[in-house]
């Protein structure tokens, strides 16, 4: 189980005591008790796992005020958050490598994207069917690798949205790895909602994640 610290978000240390940094970035709802989960599960793969509270303290379970704080998003205030999430995880003790990796869902797998063309230390990106209408990263300024996980009746992030995605950052020059899982909508990840969950995609969207975390920060 990890700690919530005042003012910044929920951290989650490897059982080792070490690791690659990981940034876990919330969906619409805030920094919930899945959230936290992942960061958990995310630190029990071996990673120092820090989960920002981009809602500073607001959390949600009703989907209109969840879409109105998501549309209320400051988006230069959430880029300050997120730089200031790098520079509190390459400064932890517990951090053992010089790149980090960021996983995001829904909103914060939008924000994933927007955090890597932020900063150079950002070594991998792992993006859950990510959406958001005012955040658009310069994929110019992405260098690490994206991992994106994606549902085939996605009403929010279709596969012609998906492929849109794919070929703007290739023509950027970064490198993405897209998985569209079929006969599955969004957040298919979220076991906190059985409306939505899929155990199987959300299986295989988990090992390709970690293997991809180990397979870019490894070796920092």
């Amino acid at each position: 189980m990890g700690t919530d610290i005042q003012g910044i978000g929920y951290l989650a240390l490897p059982p080792g005591g070490s690791g690659p940094g990981v940034m876990v970035l919330q969906e619409w709802w805030g920094l919930v008790p899945h959230i936290k989960t992942v960061a958990d599960r995310v630190a029990a793969a071996g990673f120092v796992a820090i989960a920002p509270d981009l809602y500073q303290g607001t959390t949600t379970h009703e989907p209109d005020e969840a879409g109105r704080l998501f549309m209320a998003l400051n988006i230069e205030q959430t880029a300050q958050a997120l730089q200031s999430t790098v520079d509190f995880l390459l400064n932890h003790e517990a951090v053992t490598q010089e790149k980090l990796g960021v996983v995001g869902f829904c909103m914060g797998g939008q924000l994933a994207l927007l955090a890597a063309t932020l900063s150079h230390k950002i070594g991998a990106v792992v993006d859950f069917y990510g959406i958001h209408p005012n955040v658009h990263p310069d994929f110019s300024k992405l260098s690490a690798p994206v991992l994106g996980l994606f549902g085939e009746k996605d009403d929010f992030v279709p596969p012609d949205a998906v492929r849109s995605l794919e070929s703007a950052i290739q023509a950027a020059g970064a490198t993405i790895e897209a998985h569209i899982y079929p006969e599955v909508g969004h957040a298919f990840f979220n076991d906190s909602r059985l409306d939505v969950y899929n155990a199987a995609a959300a299986a295989d969207a988990w090992t390709r994640t970690v293997g991809f975390l180990q397979q870019h920060l490894a070796t920092g």
